[in-house]
């Protein structure tokens, strides 16, 4: 993208104080929920949709009010608000229906899930061998998969213990652990926080609070919060499953981290990250670049790689052709049943509809991890914005081009590039400085 272009967007992302694209972001969220509303087919996304539509519709006419007032103040408390009630509310009406008999109000990726902890509980993994997912009725092989890393089942492990209540399905679970690691990063980049490690044994809960409904957030942090909290993805996908919510919460978390200097806790919250999920290990090695050239691998790669190895130990001594065959084949299309991931990008395109679609489209990806790993070498990240940066544009392009995937998936690029600014203390304070958001 060249300069121009740059600076055309943040002219965009800046016109009336922000306020111009607030319109535009709420608006359009607003447009969405009442779509999903009216025409999907997924009955948990159709109630998410009935209920978001209100808050984001008052958060647009909340907003036409400050451009008619010329006011930029409370844009950021607008961003938290908003996130609760299209976000949280209807998550925790789904889960009260769901604890009372509705069978039509989680996705899949939520049962599965609680079913890895159930496992992981009574039987030292979270995983079926390939042999017992065959010994399943035919229809009901799909669930029998758990394509994640051990650490999700950890979400699931309430539902297993005290049974079945609102309170314990796992998207109550992902949201306690995204909201928390969300306002934990935010406090971290407040202006004012500390910019040196702190001496507490959680740095950056003592500056949360600075980030929560109430204070004002420089512009490019009310907008980093609002890529995950507002747009309807994100909002979307924690209402009705939720899992890689708390993983993207965890990589802003470490970027945010690194970008005030606390590298062991960094390891920690993308160790973490990856211990649930396979999509932070390319934010894992990002980082782990931006650690070696800072000179701060020593503190970051215990927890960074520490944690996603040790969370394999249990399922590799109880049954490793289990997890081999969830998280490595499966996802790969080798399993008894092939994913539904299947969105319209390029990559499943490639791989549907050309002669041998599949090894091509693999073999662009290939190239691509290629390509970015030269760039890591030749030009390292040295700011936490440069890695995110490289982590945004990187994902997307392998989101494009993954023969099975997600459009949903796209919530880790946007929440990437959108979050850059934000990590850049300097960009932040001249910001703060020039108007309260």
């Amino acid at each position: 993208m060249t300069n121009r272009a740059v600076r055309l967007l943040q002219g965009i992302d800046r016109a009336g104080g922000g306020l111009t694209a607030d319109l535009f972001l709420y608006a359009i969220a607003a447009a969405f929920a009442l779509i999903t509303a009216l025409t999907s087919t997924l009955l948990p996304h159709r109630a998410w949709g009935a209920i978001a539509v209100w808050p984001y519709a008052a958060a647009t006419v909340l907003v036409v009010v400050q451009i008619m007032r010329r006011s930029v103040s409370g844009r950021g408390t607008l961003a938290w608000t908003t996130g609760v009630l299209a976000a949280l509310l209807p998550l925790v009406v789904e889960a009260v229906h769901r604890a009372g008999g509705r069978t039509d109000r989680a996705q899949e990726e939520v049962l599965v899930v609680e079913r890895m902890g159930d496992r992981l509980l009574h039987h030292g993994t979270p995983y079926l061998g390939r042999d017992a997912i065959a010994a399943l009725p035919v229809d009901e092989r799909l669930m029998g998969y758990s394509p994640y890393q051990p650490g999700m089942a950890v979400f699931g492990l309430p539902r297993a213990v005290f049974g079945d209540f609102w309170w314990t399905d796992a998207r109550v679970w992902f949201a306690v652990m995204t909201v928390g690691a969300l306002a934990v990063a935010v406090g971290l980049l407040m202006p004012g926080s500390s910019p040196t490690p702190s001496s507490g044994p959680l740095p950056g809960l003592s500056g949360a609070l600075r980030g929560l409904p109430g204070t004002p957030m420089p512009p490019p942090l009310v907008r980093a919060v609002q890529a995950v909290a507002i747009v309807p993805i994100c909002a979307l996908t924690l209402a009705t499953g939720g899992d890689d919510l708390p993983v993207l919460a965890l990589c802003l978390l470490a970027l945010a981290l690194t970008a005030t200097g606390r590298w062991g806790w960094a390891g920690v919250a993308v160790g973490a990250a990856a211990a649930c999920k396979p999509f932070a290990f390319p934010v894992v090695a990002v980082l782990l670049v931006f650690a070696i050239v800072s000179g701060r691998w020593r503190s970051f790669l215990p927890g960074a790689l520490g944690l996603p190895i040790l969370v394999l130990i249990p399922p590799f001594l109880v049954n490793a052709h289990a997890f081999l065959e969830n998280v490595v084949r499966f996802p790969l299309g080798h399993g008894l049943v092939t994913s539904p991931a299947q969105s319209p990008f390029p990559g499943y395109l490639i791989a549907q509809h050309l002669p041998g679609g599949r090894l091509l489209a693999t073999g662009l990806l290939a190239a691509t991890a290629v390509v970015i790993a030269v760039r890591l070498v030749r030009r390292p990240p040295r700011t936490a914005a440069d890695a995110a940066l490289i982590c945004g544009w990187g994902l997307l392009a392998a989101i494009l081009l993954i023969p099975s995937t997600r459009f949903g998936y796209l919530l880790y690029p946007i929440a990437f590039l959108a979050w850059a600014p934000a990590l850049t203390s300097d960009v932040s304070h001249r910001a703060f400085s020039k108007h309260t958001a």
